[in-house]
């Protein structure tokens, strides 16, 4: 079940310091909250949005398609308001790491700010350049396991994200817009392998105990057995028993569901014969 707190609800946070991951802490005003250990998860909902970011959806889907396991090095461009960089660094703890580039100076100051308070930035570099006109640093050169572009012209930086990557390397390229992922597979034909487009869609489902008739239809499903009938014999045969409004586990769609977020292209890098 979901629970949606308000942090502003709750008062005097100087008194949660010290208090275990799980505790459930109460308010002078009635309420209460539970302390959650911070995850890449519950930052990406709450990270100031210099950018539009990437969500949980997309992230877990890409991070399973490009391969990327602890002590990979992964070439990201641009930043943004880091939400991805964030759960890649996770995902190359302990002993790999990120180098993600943004063109804004000012997005790439605040970015590193923001992993330096999440505790991200031994795994992160945060670097300031503009990767579709002038590639990534030659430094990198045939050292990255994986390359993600979330770029408004990807197409143009595939020829320098080819050199960055390992032979059988991957790439991935975000794209909101179908005639980007067209122009961008076009770049990938030549030096790319295996290149496919995925969308991917969520949907949601809130959960929560309630009464219903178990013999009527229902917007919201429901978990328990089959219908049955209204009224049952008891075992003398003669006394009737009213099931018809019972306690249950009530399963229907969030009404703010999200829709297309973006396009996610994924190719890997020709071997040499």
């Amino acid at each position: 079940m979901q629970t949606h707190i308000c942090i502003d609800a709750y008062d005097e946070h100087s008194d949660w310091i010290g208090k275990p991951f799980g505790s459930k802490v109460l308010s002078n005003k009635g309420g209460f909250v539970y302390l959650l250990a911070p995850t890449p998860e519950l930052w990406s909902l709450v990270l100031s949005h210099r950018t539009q970011i990437l969500y949980i959806a997309d992230i877990s889907f890409l991070i399973t398609y490009l391969e990327i396991v602890p002590g990979s090095l992964v070439l990201e461009s641009g930043t943004g308001s880091g939400s991805l960089t964030t759960s890649l660094a996770r995902a190359v703890a302990p002993t790999g790491h990120v180098y993600t580039f943004d063109f804004h100076q000012q997005r790439a100051a605040s970015a590193r700010e923001d992993f330096q308070s999440t505790g991200v930035d031994s795994l992160v570099t945060v670097g300031v350049r503009d990767i579709q006109g002038e590639g990534f640093p030659d430094e990198y050169s045939g050292l990255a396991d994986s390359v993600f572009l979330d770029l408004p012209q990807p197409w143009l930086a595939v020829p320098s994200a080819g050199k960055m990557l390992k032979q059988d390397g991957t790439l991935c390229s975000f794209s909101p817009c179908i005639e980007q992922v067209q122009r961008t597979c076009e770049a990938l034909k030549s030096n790319f392998r295996d290149i496919r487009t995925f969308e991917v869609l969520l949907r949601t489902f809130e959960v929560h105990e309630g009464k219903i008739d178990s013999c009527q239809g229902e917007e919201g499903l429901s978990v328990r057995s089959p219908p049955c009938k209204r009224r049952h014999r008891s075992s003398e045969g003669s006394t009737m028993q009213d099931s018809s409004s019972s306690p249950t586990i009530k399963v229907r769609p969030c009404a703010d569901a999200r829709g297309h977020t973006g396009y996610l292209t994924f190719s890997r890098l020709q071997c040499l014969s």
